[in-house]
């Protein structure tokens, strides 16, 4: 029952912490219990779900502070996930759950995977010249978001981000799009509008800005997020393509922040995850855990001045308990 950590294996600190969010979320484990076992030794040892299963159930039978997820990491190995590299925590994330989806045999696990986690987006076009509308639905695993807008100001709260990711776009110049109606490039506008959106949300701040240069730096400015966020107060009527009955749902409480500090060339991650059980704080940072207080939590806000502290690169909300 109580937090225990993971042991750094050579710059894994990115996958224990992307480990420890999957983990310390219940709904992930009931799903993740209930896997098909493989029949083989071979295929159990190049199982993703069923190593992360053994990883679970010895995390939570030991007495150690801390336990080595070594037979996992060796696994990812033989699915090109290499080891002793630094990685950015949303990729891996997306490559880890895209193994976990496709190595869960039972069709109604892989459906209640992607109920849990993935958003459903409409994106709609509409040609400025003629009216000509164009709609295409599409899922993502996390909503990117930018942390600066088009003329590189930087937005001031995780509201403004998210609002500015679903404000409309007008596509013009080099972006014009080709108008089947008008039989030629028009000026086209753009939106992003929810359909869905899951039960544990994840959301990825864009931290990390490529230059002309091609070199990519880090910004840190102070990003304030909240505990918790109702989307049906951050998106106009406009901007949502869901009925009623969805946006019921759409509140949420902050469960877990995977945070980075140094610079993007040399740069650690830990997790601030909060017990769904305790519903108390932890830091999860390799194999040392600790209980915090929210004004921990919020030192991750960031800081201009201060860019090799620790600053939230992916917020993951989950949905609150109906009333």
């Amino acid at each position: 029952t109580e937090a225990i950590g993971l042991y750094n294996l050579g710059q894994s600190c990115c996958l224990n912490s992307l480990l420890q969010v999957f983990l310390m979320n219940i709904h992930f484990t009931r799903i993740l219990r209930r896997i098909t076992v493989p029949p083989s030794p071979a295929q159990r040892r190049n199982n993703v779900p069923y190593q992360m299963l053994l990883l679970l159930e010895k995390m939570q039978c030991g007495k150690r502070k801390a336990v080595g997820p070594t037979d996992l990491a060796y696994c990812l190995s033989e699915h090109r996930v290499k080891l002793f590299v630094q990685y950015d925590a949303a990729h891996l994330f997306l490559t880890l759950w895209n193994l976990l989806k496709k190595q869960m045999k039972k069709p109604e696990l892989v459906e209640e995977l992607s109920d849990l986690y993935m958003i459903c987006i409409q994106e709609h076009l509409v040609c400025q010249n003629c009216s000509f509308e164009i709609k295409s639905n599409s899922t993502m695993l996390t909503l990117p978001l930018p942390v600066l807008d088009a003329s590189s100001h930087r937005l001031k709260t995780l509201e403004d981000c998210l609002q500015y990711f679903f404000h409309p776009e007008e596509l013009t110049g080099q972006n014009m799009c080709f108008c089947q109606q008008c039989g030629k490039k028009t000026t086209f506008l753009q939106s992003m509008k929810p359909i869905r959106l899951p039960q544990t949300l994840t959301l990825h701040l864009k931290r990390f800005c490529f230059e002309r240069s091609s070199r990519t730096h880090k910004l840190s400015h102070f990003l304030p997020f909240p505990q918790e966020l109702d989307f049906n107060e951050v998106l106009t009527e406009n901007q949502c393509q869901a009925d009623d009955r969805e946006k019921a749902t759409w509140q949420y409480e902050l469960f877990a922040v995977v945070a980075h500090s140094g610079s993007t060339s040399c740069g650690h991650y830990c997790a601030y995850i909060r017990s769904l059980t305790e519903c108390k704080w932890y830091c999860f940072n390799d194999s040392e855990v600790c209980q915090v207080s929210w004004d921990d939590v919020k030192c991750t806000y960031g800081h201009s001045s201060l860019c090799w502290r620790e600053t939230a690169y992916l917020l993951i909300y989950m949905k609150k308990k109906p009333q």
